[in-house]
């Protein structure tokens, strides 16, 4: 079995609750890097909003270019709301995929949209955060992958130390 490599690429985040809520988000997915272009979070780092800590384990990288040193069986997808994109419910996700999400405040960059190899969206009405949209792309790809781990196991080794509920047998 091949070894997946997802990327998440993130234009010029401007808020550091929204890439604390990212790096949450690739470590319950198990993404093996979060990459980001600008100034804006970089400033504002010094807030402490990644809350599991995955920045311990998931590098967290400045980029010049999030199109620059792309693997080459790498593909790249850009998710956002642009005219002519696939709805992510008809996406077939690849293997290995650098995944690139818009500002909370603009778009991606035309020369951006031109490299990829897909461009996707999430048919909701209106937009979503930048969070929000990271955290559903990754469970639709999580839902749509045959190799999901399921059952309690997961379960114990994933939920907090305070919840120890069960569903009660009839």
């Amino acid at each position: 079995m091949k070894k997946e490599n997802v990327v998440i690429g993130l234009t010029d985040p401007k808020s550091p609750t929204n890439v604390g809520a990212v790096m949450r988000a690739a470590g319950c997915y198990q993404v093996n890097e979060v990459r980001y272009t600008g100034v804006r979070y970089a400033r504002a780092a010094k807030f402490h909003t990644d809350t599991k800590d995955a920045s311990r384990k998931i590098p967290l990288n400045a980029a010049e270019s999030l199109i620059d040193n792309i693997l080459p069986e790498q593909q790249v997808i850009c998710v956002d709301l642009i005219e002519g994109a696939i709805s992510l419910p008809d996406f077939e996700h690849p293997e290995n995929a650098l995944y690139i999400f818009g500002p909370e405040d603009g778009t991606i960059a035309q020369e951006v949209i031109d490299r990829a190899d897909a461009v996707v969206y999430v048919p909701t009405i209106g937009c979503m955060n930048l969070a929000a949209s990271v955290n559903v792309l990754l469970y639709d790809r999580l839902a749509k992958s045959t190799q999901t781990v399921i059952g309690d196991e997961l379960i114990k080794k994933s939920r907090d130390t305070n919840n120890t509920v069960k569903v009660k047998v009839n």
